[in-house]
């Protein structure tokens, strides 16, 4: 029987632990909390899953929460006009089928405790790179699933898929109560504020029950980038409130009596999106691989973080069958992530070319038009589904003005 181990205990770490389990791998994962420090912990994730990444975990019997988990089957985009008010302000099915938002603090313990029950090893503890070292002499794969700490810093940026080596937002997100529904409680809302930055709220399931979150994307050293003095979660709730009624006065509307769901119902902090290189060399010599956040941090405004961890564990569960016995070689290894690569680029693309500041204007021109155009519209909504579909026209100006010509 081979033997995997996985350091991480995340959406990639876990749902690719448990793929092994399912084909009869000897699969060990380790995490440096419980299953019941992860639930009582602090949010880590906005968590958007749209339909495809969904069903790499439905492929796996892990999608224990359709019953009371919200769906989101549409996307409301808002761009605000130079005087404030609501210049573009459309809705739009998200196509190939609903996206859904669970609390990570809800899922993963699940997880854990299954994996677990079926057989798996769930070590506690904070592995430092002299464990890594053992893992990998008794491993017959060692793959890094957690970008944190100094086993992520083994991983080296790769500036030839990384066009920012600084962070383009700051990021404040709550899991709030109290929210007034829209029309239709199962859209979610993308506004974007040129020059400012990005609102993000939709509907999930917490630890408490149903919730509402709110996403600020602040351009840096912008006007909205402004909760640095705020300590307490009352003081950011306050703050929330303060600036949509700054910058987006309808959703404030919404918003006068929200609260938090629970103590731990925030998360805030920057970083540089950035694509690493897939392995790393241990003191010894011995390779492991990267998988999930350890080597590609996207901005969460397009909500591919997640997504982008549910389709690499399905992708190395993949290479990992069809390797059978064969040694995991350093080319295999580099090879598995390129596969893997082949799909996340579209999504690292998608994502980097809407966070300038103010966005490009070919950007601007694509959701202008969608307000009169429903084939332009349900295109740049299918992004969020599969970015794919929007190249080249999302990325270069005069495909935009060609794809825009082509569907007028």
């Amino acid at each position: 029987m081979r033997k995997i181990t996985l350091i991480g205990a995340g959406q990639s770490g876990l749902q690719l632990g448990h793929g092994l389990l399912e084909k009869g791998y000897d699969v060990t994962i380790v995490t440096d909390r419980t299953a019941q420090e992860v639930h009582d912990g602090s949010i880590m994730s906005s968590q958007v899953m749209f339909h495809p990444c969904l069903q790499t975990e439905r492929d796996l019997g892990l999608n224990f929460w359709d019953e009371e988990c919200p769906f989101m089957k549409t996307l409301s985009v808002t761009g605000v006009g130079p005087d404030g008010s609501a210049l573009i302000d459309w809705t739009c099915s998200l196509g190939d089928g609903p996206s859904q938002s669970l609390d990570q603090r809800v899922k993963f313990p699940v997880w854990m405790n299954k994996f677990e029950e079926r057989g798996g090893k769930l070590i506690i503890h904070e592995a430092t790179i002299e464990d890594a070292e053992g893992y990998a002499e008794e491993s017959d794969l060692l793959l890094v699933a957690t970008g944190k700490g100094a086993l992520g810093r083994l991983f080296q940026r790769d500036p030839s898929r990384s066009p920012f080596d600084k962070p383009q937002r700051n990021l404040l997100l709550l899991f709030v109560n109290g929210m007034i529904p829209r029309d239709d409680d199962a859209t979610g809302g993308l506004s974007v504020i040129p020059g400012v930055g990005e609102y993000l709220c939709f509907r999930a399931l917490t630890t408490t029950g149903e919730c509402a979150i709110m996403l600020f994307e602040a351009a840096m050293g912008g006007p909205m980038d402004d909760w640095k003095s705020c300590s307490t979660l009352d003081e950011h709730i306050d703050k929330a409130k303060s600036l949509l009624g700054a910058f987006l006065p309808w959703e404030a509307e919404r918003c006068k009596n929200i609260t938090p769901t629970d103590p731990n119902a925030i998360l805030r902090g920057a970083f540089p999106p950035t694509v690493k290189t897939p392995l790393a060399t241990l003191p010894s010599g011995a390779t492991s691989l990267g998988i999930g956040d350890a080597v590609v941090l996207n901005d969460p405004v397009t909500g591919r973080g997640a997504n982008g961890a549910a389709m690499a564990a399905s992708i190395y569960l993949r290479r990992i069958l069809e390797h059978t016995d064969h040694d995991f070689t350093p080319e295999w290894m580099t090879q598995t992530f390129e596969d893997f690569y082949d799909w996340a680029q579209w999504g690292v693309r998608f994502t980097n070319v809407q966070l300038g500041v103010p966005p490009a204007p070919h950007i601007i021109q694509i959701l202008m038009t969608a307000q009169e155009n429903e084939a332009v519209k349900q295109a740049f909504v299918n992004g969020f589904n599969n970015p794919e579909t929007t190249f080249p026209w999302i990325e270069d100006p005069a495909e935009t003005q060609k794809f825009i010509d082509q569907h007028s």
